[in-house]
Order: structure tokens, then C-alpha cells, then sequence
């Protein structure tokens, strides 16, 4: 969407990012919301907002990578703000394959499609990832091909993975009711 700040976009009446908290507040201990602009605006909602701590806007792992850092549990959940359809067991099922597979990283998948930005990580893993943004590392895929890392089935769920990359996409599912 370019500039535009995608978690305040109006979708069927609500910002984005209200759908996202609605979904994760009651599966979460604690909520983060990862802000580089309107951070005020944010902050109205009443969680803790933190900013990249990696300058030039570094993509996706900065955002994991200010939550690893201010997260005060072991374990962080990250999704997207343009998400609206999150599982509403989305940690529950991150957290068992986590457990049971004893990794490091959870990552949704439906089909053969990875959802990359929706994962669950170790808080352990941050002096990897600092190291890795420090050698200009961008690509959440090329730090996860150091991770143990399980993916975990939502195929019962592919919709709740939609997210809206463009205002189009999003005008268009204002329509689809």
C-alpha cells in the first residue's frame, strides 16, 4: 500500500488492526504493537508500542526483532496488521506443533503455501537474529533456513491467512460481504 499505514485502514467499518487485536488479545498474555508511523494513534488502543529498532525499515524481521526485544514472555507471536480473519486458535496450535516438534520457530502454512510472518519464536533466538540484520540480512525465508523451524497446518483455515497488500484488494473484499 505503499506509505499508507495498512493497520488503520477501514475494513467493514473497523481499522485493520482492531480485527487482529479482537482475534489474538484473548489468546495472548501480552500485546505488541509494532508501530513505525502513528504511533499515538496506536497507543489509543492501550497496548505497548514499539517502533523497529533496525533503522531504513528492514522489512518484517525488524518487527520481530523489536518484539523479541520489548516481549517480556519466551515465546512471541507475530502476525501481520492486514490479516482480519486470524484462527482463533491460532497460538494454541503454533504452541503444540512448537512443543511437540521441540523448535524453535512455528510457521502457518496452508497447502504448500508458507505464511511466513504469522510464526511463534523464542525469544532465545534474538542474538541470531540481531546478527543476522547486522550482515544486512532482509529475507525472513533466509533467516528461517537457520532455525528449527516446524510448520504447522492450517489447511481447515486457508481464509483466515488473507491479508490485503494493495487498497484495491481491500476495496474489493469491502464489496464481497
Amino acid at each position: 500500500m505503499g506509505r499508507i499505514d495498512k493497520g488503520l485502514q477501514t475494513f467493514r467499518g473497523r481499522a485493520l488492526i482492531e480485527w487482529v487485536i479482537e482475534r489474538l488479545q484473548p489468546q495472548v498474555a501480552e500485546l505488541l504493537i509494532n508501530a513505525n508511523q502513528n504511533q499515538q494513534r496506536y497507543s489509543a488502543y492501550g497496548y505497548s508500542v514499539i517502533s523497529d529498532l533496525v533503522p531504513d525499515y528492514a522489512g518484517p524481521l525488524a518487527g520481530l526483532h523489536s518484539a523479541l526485544a520489548s516481549a517480556s514472555h519466551d515465546l512471541v507471536l507475530t502476525v501481520p496488521c492486514d490479516s482480519p480473519f486470524l484462527p482463533e486458535n491460532l497460538v494454541q496450535r503454533m504452541h503444540t506443533a512448537l512443543q511437540e516438534a521441540a523448535a524453535d520457530v512455528a510457521v502457518a502454512w496452508t497447502g504448500e503455501q508458507a505464511h511466513p510472518v504469522f510464526c511463534l519464536v523464542r525469544r532465545a533466538l534474538r542474538p541470531h537474529l540481531d546478527r543476522f540484520l547486522q550482515q544486512g540480512g532482509r529475507k525472513i525465508d533466509a533467516w528461517y533456513a537457520d532455525q528449527n523451524v516446524v510448520p504447522v497446518a492450517f489447511d481447515d483455515q486457508q481464509d483466515a491467512f488473507a491479508n490485503f497488500n494493495t487498497l484495491a484488494e481491500l476495496n474489493a473484499a469491502q464489496q464481497n460481504n
